[in-house]
């Protein structure tokens, strides 16, 4: 019987053997499993200890295909006494733990029915214990007798799936008797750690079951090695941890290729790919990975990197194939990032890899030119080749001879370089149009001008420029400017000036012309005369009236340019000259002629003093600071007269050398181009921030003249509420114009970036007085701005404001529409009565903070509004008595408006008694935006202040007049701000509403004539 158990047994034992190897064939393809210890198949004695001796029996069984294999049984708890417990240990040899970190044990066991043994009192059981302890050494013949009672750590308890019957023959019989039938075995998996000893022992405990421990295997898991993204990650020890727990695993990057940037740049040199093991021995979680080198392409999936093939190439590291080589170049190896370029063709180094090879371009074709004066305008074809590109410049040679030679023969005069005079418009290199105009030639020289056609990769060949060159000369030659004028006298309606001749006459002058215009006028109805001598009178003109006058030459080859501008007045009326009495005797005519001769003389002479003190400067600056007798004014110079620019720039402005300037980044755009923050380092002189200017490349000569006009214009003002002209760049291209830096850009946009209310209203009154004080100066010296906005004013990093734009022409007649007084809109009339106007919009942009004016109206809503005498409302926390200052900048008749002096004046009042600028609005108090409404009071039918309050909606204050004795409309105008509190009127509204009635009270008693306000 016990035979035939046994049978039954080993067959049961070898099934679950041959399952066990399914198994680990199947997972193998994910993890590997390093055996520790495996008792499957054993065939000798396994020899662990037991305890107490005989608790567990070691028995051979026959498996399935009659193979034996050692088994471990305890089944006491049938016999044992009632009552009596059971404690059956049974102890592995030492395992080795090799360089496991944790390790996974699988049972296969069978275990009896308690139900079928029969036993009573509770003590049969259906599970066991499993320990484990470390150690680094086996255990010595001493402490073997005591093994079980160390520190063991348990590891579970371990119950089976399915327990078996007592029908079922259980009973192991003698060694090698035979198959058992009937056993059945479970299969259980656990794992313990982390180990960090040398090795260590397992240990199984019964307390009463009857079970059969048919295998036991200890093993420990490691991811398999692997090819993945280009990257050999090796085999690697699962975490100690176990479950989530993950070990990172760094991999090398397979032959021509590299790691990835971080980020997914374009460079190599990022972190080495990483992949991780988890605590089953399965790869996750990758990290990075590698990518082909330049001149490589993805192989056998991302297991290898190829050489590009001959004809191909791939320029950066990546994952994607090669491509075949552009236009005009071919790669003769193997591996390439880039294809060479055949011979004669090249790739500039701003061309990326891909692009096709270029070459340069062939000659200009057809050159020829006009002559104009001692100027021309040199014309040319575009090549007939453009080597493949879009990038075709072309740069000007000029050569002066000194006789006739054919372009580009050996014989002939000699030639040399042109001279510094000789001047580009718009530049002598880099031309993008097929034309320039060339200035400065002087008459009957012969040059050659020589145009090179240029690309890219034109400094890349080793041939030349292809160039085509030209023979000009230029036969005559216009007079230079007229130096200087001269008022030799003048009365009521005449006036007569005198002038010398041009310091280079280039000929014989036949005749001058005299330009001159009322400068209460628009300049273009100006007048001329021609006169053949250097004196003429002008006549039919009005009394007391300033004129602009002008004077060039003319010869055979045409009109030279106008001299400077000169300013003169006519004598008012009533102060005509009268004749000398005839009874005079002539001797005291000729002293008198001789006295006026010698005070001529000595002012000729001090004139000449202060000339030489002011070092530099041309005659036009003694006629800038030119005062007519009686007059005391001082007037500008208007460059625009100039039709050499560079006149007007060399007599009101500083050179400077290109190489003491730094450019740096763009910090905006300027009517004539890109504005860039700059260095300028004059030698010997400290370092300063400069704003830059350069003129658009290709600029017209009409737009050279607008540009360095402009410049000559602030070169004539010194004012510290004026942008300051730092210097201009004109002897080399392009042209600049160097300005103090703003650090904080144009007022406007500054104030728009601010928060409401973030400055106090001083300090924005403070701005508005430096604005009030630089046009208080520019009006001084009769300069109309034009266009002055809040986008005119500069500001600083100090939060100075300064005025700029001088000179400049709003483009097109709705531009500043906002900003111009009604005789402007109606009449195009500028001056300083309308920069008034201009200025109290100004005012109200700063207190809104930089408040687009009118808002979001049309312009023709715009146009009605102002016609219609409506106005703008007061910005939210603006001071009562700085709106009203407002409403006085936009009285509709221009007489009635304050001059900046005074302006400047009430400024100044306002900062020295800060408490006049309180305002009980807060800077949140959103305007309405509705326009101000004219107030059309029927004022003869108002006979008392009490009756004016009313038609003004102001008639609860009429006890608070009558009480402080306020019975005349002379009393009203007289009040101010400061005095309203003392009235008990303290609502702002009222206040505002009170004041602005009051000026227009003042208005129509100034009608009448009957009060002084």
């Amino acid at each position: 019987m016990a035979a035939e158990g046994a049978a039954r047994s080993g067959s049961r034992v070898a099934g679950m053997v041959c399952s066990l190897w399914v198994l680990v064939l199947g997972s193998s393809v994910l993890a590997l499993e390093e055996v520790l210890l495996d008792t499957t198949g054993e065939t000798s004695e396994i020899g662990w200890l037991t305890y107490p001796p005989g608790g567990w029996d070691e028995v051979s069984v026959l498996d399935d295909q009659r193979r034996l294999t050692r088994t471990f049984e305890a089944c006491h708890v049938a016999g044992a006494p009632p009552g009596t417990g059971q404690d059956n240990w049974l102890q592995t040899h030492f395992v080795e733990r090799r360089g496991a970190q944790r390790a996974h044990i699988r049972l296969h066991f069978s275990v009896r029915a308690c139900a079928s043994l029969g036993v009573a009192g509770g003590t049969c059981r259906e599970t066991f214990t499993l320990y484990y302890r470390q150690a680094e050494e086996p255990d010595g013949p001493d402490s073997v007798s005591a093994w079980h009672l160390k520190r063991w750590i348990k590891v579970d308890t371990i119950a089976a799936d399915e327990s078996f019957p007592a029908s079922s023959v259980w009973a192991v019989g003698p060694r090698g008797a035979g198959q058992r039938t009937g056993l059945q075995l479970n299969v259980k998996e656990r794992s313990f750690g982390p180990l960090t000893q040398r090795g260590f022992y397992v240990a199984f405990q019964d307390t009463g079951a009857c079970l059969a421990l048919v295998a036991v295997k200890l093993f420990s898991y490691t991811c398999p090695s692997v090819l993945r993204a280009f990257a050999f990650f090796p085999e690697t020890q699962a975490s100690g941890a176990g479950g989530a727990s993950l070990v990172a695993a760094v991999g090398t990057c397979v032959a021509h290729a590299e790691p990835e940037e971080d980020g997914g740049g374009g460079q190599a040199g990022g972190s080495p790919p990483r992949l991780h093991c988890n605590g089953e021995g399965k790869w996750m979680v990758a990290v990075g990975g590698c990518r082909c080198q330049p001149g490589h392409q993805p192989g056998r999936g991302d297991k290898a990197c190829q050489a590009c093939p001959e004809g191909s190439y791939k320029a950066l590291a990546g994952n994607t194939p090669c491509l075949p080589c552009p236009a005009r170049s071919h790669a003769p190896n193997a591996a390439a990032p880039v294809c060479p370029c055949l011979e004669g063709f090249y790739r500039a180094s701003s061309d990326p890899p891909e692009t096709p090879c270029t070459g340069p371009p062939s000659a200009p074709r057809e050159l020829w030119f006009e002559v104009q004066g001692s100027v021309l305008m040199l014309h040319w074809r575009l090549p007939q080749e453009l080597g493949g590109r879009g990038d075709l410049l072309f740069n000007v040679v000029c050569k002066e001879c000194g006789g006739h030679r054919e372009p580009g023969s050996g014989t002939g005069g000699a030639c040399h370089r042109c001279r510094d005079e000789v001047h580009f418009d718009p530049r002598q290199r880099g031309l993008t149009e097929s034309r320039v105009l060339v200035g400065g030639l002087r008459a009957h020289v012969p040059y050659i001008l020589e145009v090179q056609a240029v690309n890219g990769v034109s400094e890349l060949s080793p041939d030349p420029p292809q160039a085509a060159a030209i023979n000009v000369s230029t036969s005559h030659a216009v007079p230079s400017a007229v130096p200087a004028l001269h008022q030799v006298s003048r009365a009521s309606n005449s006036i007569t000036v005198s002038w010398p001749q041009p310091e280079q006459t280039n000929g014989n002058i036949l005749d001058y012309q005299l330009r001159y215009y009322d400068q209460a006028e628009d300049e273009s109805h100006s007048f001329t005369l021609t006169s053949e001598t250097n004196t003429a009178t002008v006549t039919q003109l009005s009394p007391g009236h300033i004129y602009g006058f002008q004077v060039r030459a003319r010869t055979a080859a045409g009109h030279g340019p106008y001299g400077g501008k000169v300013y003169f007045q006519t004598l008012p009326q009533g102060e005509l000259s009268t004749q000398l009495p005839e009874r005079l005797s002539l001797v005291i005519g000729s002293i008198l002629g001789a006295l006026a001769f010698l005070l001529l003389a000595a002012i000729t002479v001090l004139a000449v003093v202060f000339q030489r003190k002011r070092r530099g400067t041309g005659y036009t600056e003694q006629l800038q600071q030119y005062s007519s007798p009686g007059l005391g004014v001082k007037y500008y110079i208007d460059p625009s007269t100039y039709e050499d620019p560079c006149q007007a720039i060399r007599e009101f402005t500083r050179e400077v050398d290109p190489a003491y300037i730094k450019i740096e980044e763009v910090i905006g755009a300027g009517s004539f181009g890109e504005v860039r923050r700059g260095r300028l380092q004059p030698r010997g002189r400290r370092e300063q921030a400069v704003a830059i200017q350069a003129l658009w490349a290709g600029g017209a000569e009409s737009l050279q003249m607008t540009f360095l006009g402009q410049a000559a214009v602030l070169g004539q003002f010194q004012h510290p509420n004026i942008l300051r002209l730092e210097g201009v760049v004109t002897k080399s291209r392009p042209l600049m114009v160097l300005t103090e830096l703003m650090e904080l850009g144009p007022l406007d946009s500054f104030l728009r970036q601010q928060r409401e209310g973030q400055f106090s209203s001083l300090q924005l009154v403070a701005m508005q007085r430096g604005v009030a004080a630089a046009m208080q100066y520019l009006s001084s010296f009769a300069f109309v701005h034009r266009a002055l906005s809040a986008h005119s004013v500069l500001v600083n990093s100090h939060l100075v404001c300064k005025v700029a734009r001088l000179g400049h022409s709003p483009q097109g007649p709705s531009c500043m529409l906002r900003w111009a007084a009604p005789e402007v809109i109606a009449h195009g009339k500028h001056t300083t009565s309308s920069d008034v106007w201009s200025f109290g919009i100004v005012m109200w942009e700063v207190m809104s903070y930089g408040e687009r004016p009118y808002w979001d109206m049309s312009d023709q809503e715009v146009l009605n509004a102002i016609e219609q005498e409506f106005r703008l409302p007061p910005p939210p926390g603006c001071p009562p008595g700085l709106h009203l200052l407002m409403l006085d900048t936009w009285q509709k008749d221009r007489t009635q408006r304050p001059h900046f002096d005074h302006l400047v004046a009430a400024f100044d009042k306002m900062i020295r008694k800060p408490d006049t600028l309180q305002a009980d609005g807060g800077p949140g108090d959103r305007p309405s935006q509705a326009l101000l409404n004219p107030v059309a009071l029927d004022f003869p039918s108002l006979d008392s202040p009490q009756a004016w309050l009313s038609a003004i909606g102001l008639e609860c204050y009429q006890d608070n007049f009558s009480k402080f004795g306020l019975c005349t409309f002379s009393d009203v105008a007289q009040l101010s701000l400061e005095d309203l509190p003392t009235l008990g009127i303290t609502l702002a509204g009222h206040q505002k509403k009170l004041l602005h009635n009051i000026q227009l009270l003042q208005q129509h008693l100034r009608e009448l004539g009957s009060v002084e306000v």
